[in-house]
């Protein structure tokens, strides 16, 4: 039997390894976002065509994590693992080398195939090693691992793309990954290892999943195509577009690694409660970047911090510790299988966003990308609502939100909410009026229409 101070040193080998294996799969995806510039220029690819090489890569790792969910659970967390980081860096190490698109094509859907359990496999690893009570800090905490990596894998690549070419950016992270695997195999262990082949199913599963669907949208539409809205409307230069789109994804660093916390002091471990305020305000967060797009850097970094915090901060929460707390119920220890199943889920609004966006960016522009976005994280936010509202019996989705403002500033913070909300929905109709008519300003429009009706009269 473990000693306390060795069960301590297992822990935390266990935490660092696994956060930088996951973090390591950024590596072989972020890339792509950076270098769709130079694939549009030097290939000739329209953006619905690049929308689809997202797709390509998205599209098996959404669909991969459903079937091969009990894998880790069958075979064990760090065989799946290592082989996973293996197989995704064995198919992105050339890609660089090829021109032909579907070529390309295929080489994405191999890496999405690869990298499919890969979460599966760290969630199960690291959730085996710590009680339910300390579950939701350390998910919180281990859930930078996404963003950070997806800095780290930005970062190199806009490196790479500017000391060599596009074509490098794939080569060197795949030496990275592919090393990080052998760490993998022969470091990491769990305490047990016990395979399930069916997912369990508990309660509020299909809330989460949709509401993880939902917010996935939103995070790859940001992840995947940002650079390319700061480049082409925003006007920045393709290293300052590259770097700035870092800012979602440091705000998705901070958002992930207090919101654990936040939830354990504030709302007393409830994961749900915390988490539906939290897509709330990140819903709001993306209106105010619509509204300051043309503000300059200091509003754009601003904006993309918060919404970085707010969309992807309850990521960990949602796809780790209330998945391994499904995965407990009643013995059934099924964490790898329905973590796979709501990440699986989930990801496959990643596969959706790439062509939905590519389209939408062409016929209504990159405004109207946002106006979805906007939509989009509007029903993730009733879809976690309702899983609250029916754990508890509220009367309806807006139940917690209205209900943890009357506790915390009494039925009149209540109405200050509202009057916020309306007066946000305000700015966004008049500025979609604004943009129809051409005018400077709504206000300019609706003074005009005022000024009509009383003269008449």
């Amino acid at each position: 039997m473990f000693s306390v101070s060795r069960l301590q040193r297992r822990q935390v080998a266990t935490f660092v390894l696994t956060w930088v294996a996951y973090a390591s799969t950024y590596l072989l995806r972020k890339p792509l976002g950076v270098i769709k510039s130079d694939l549009a220029s030097e290939l000739s690819l329209t953006k619905t065509q690049l929308g689809w090489l997202d797709t390509s890569m998205l599209l098996p790792y959404a669909t991969m994590q459903m079937v091969l969910g009990p894998l880790a659970d069958r075979y064990g967390a760090r065989s799946t693992l290592a082989w996973c980081l293996f197989l995704s860096a064995a198919s992105m190490v050339w890609f660089g080398t090829w021109i032909d698109v579907f070529l390309l094509m295929i080489m994405l859907f191999f890496n999405g195939v690869a990298q499919a359990q890969t979460w599966p496999c760290c969630v199960k690893a690291l959730g085996a090693w710590y009680p339910d009570r300390q579950r939701n800090a350390i998910f919180g905490i281990w859930g930078t691992c996404t963003f950070a990596g997806g800095i780290i894998g930005t970062g190199l690549a806009v490196h790479i793309q500017r000391a060599y070419s596009w074509r490098s950016v794939f080569f060197y992270p795949a030496l990275v990954v592919a090393a990080v695997g052998a760490l993998v195999f022969i470091f990491l262990y769990t305490p047990w290892e016990v395979g399930l082949d069916i997912p369990g199913k508990g309660r509020m599963l299909p809330e989460l999943a949709a509401t993880v669907f939902f917010v996935k949208i939103v995070r790859y539409c940001l992840l995947m195509w940002l650079p390319m809205y700061l480049f082409q409307e925003l006007h920045y230069t393709k290293a300052q577009a590259g770097l700035l789109s870092t800012s979602f994804k440091i705000g998705g660093v901070l958002g992930s690694a207090t919101l654990g916390v936040f939830i354990d002091k504030l709302f007393h471990g409830d994961s749900l409660q915390g988490t539906s305020t939290v897509i709330m305000f990140s819903t709001l967060s993306l209106i105010m970047f619509l509204l300051t797009s043309s503000w300059g850097i200091p509003f754009n970094v601003m904006c993309m911090l918060l919404t970085g915090m707010f969309n992807c901060g309850p990521d960990a929460i949602l796809t780790g510790s209330l998945p391994t707390q499904l995965g407990d119920k009643d013995g059934r220890n099924a964490h790898a299988a329905i973590s796979g199943f709501i990440n699986g889920f989930g990801s496959v609004g990643t596969v959706l966003q790439g062509p939905i966006i590519g389209a939408i960016a062409e016929w209504y522009g990159w405004e109207g990308t946002f106006y979805f976005m906007i939509i989009v994280s509007l029903i993730a936010t009733f879809c976690i609502c309702r899983a609250v509202s029916t754990r508890q019996d509220l009367p309806g989705a807006l139940g917690p939100i209205i209900g943890a403002i009357a506790e915390w500033y009494g039925w009149e913070g209540t109405f200050y909410f509202m009057i916020i909300v309306s007066l946000i929905a305000t700015f966004c109709i008049c500025r979609a009026v604004s943009t129809r008519q051409d005018l400077p300003g709504a206000l300019t429009n609706m003074a005009t229409t005022s000024y009509i009706a009383v003269a008449s009269n």
